[in-house]
């Protein structure tokens, strides 16, 4: 399927910022909810990614989640032209607040 390279640079920048994408399988769906192009495009670049293992799939409910390896991140890093201290969201830390653990009592 050709792709417009604007509509592959989206999908591509929205799956690089999550780290993950989710696509219901819905083949003549408009619009995809979180990226602005259509949902056939998101499903067929994602499944180009896949086949070249830079994305994991998992399709469960009616909904293709795909999840971004780390030949991924290095690929559209490449792709995009982003700094390596750039990472996707579900690699970054949380900070966990200092504080007492909770424990037992009395000990």
């Amino acid at each position: 399927m050709l792709i417009s390279k604007e509509n592959r640079k989206a999908i591509y920048e929205s799956l690089f910022k999550e780290g993950v994408v989710v696509a219901k399988k819905d083949f003549n769906a408009a619009k995809h909810p979180d990226i602005p192009v259509r949902n056939l495009e998101v499903i067929k670049a994602m499944q180009s990614l896949t086949s070249r293992g830079l994305v994991k799939t998992q399709f469960s409910w009616q909904y293709y989640y795909y999840t971004l390896t780390n030949e991924g991140i290095d690929y559209l890093r490449e792709y995009l032209h982003l700094p390596s201290e750039i990472v996707p969201a579900t690699f970054k830390k949380t900070a966990r607040p200092a504080g007492v653990r909770p424990g037992r009592p009395g000990k």
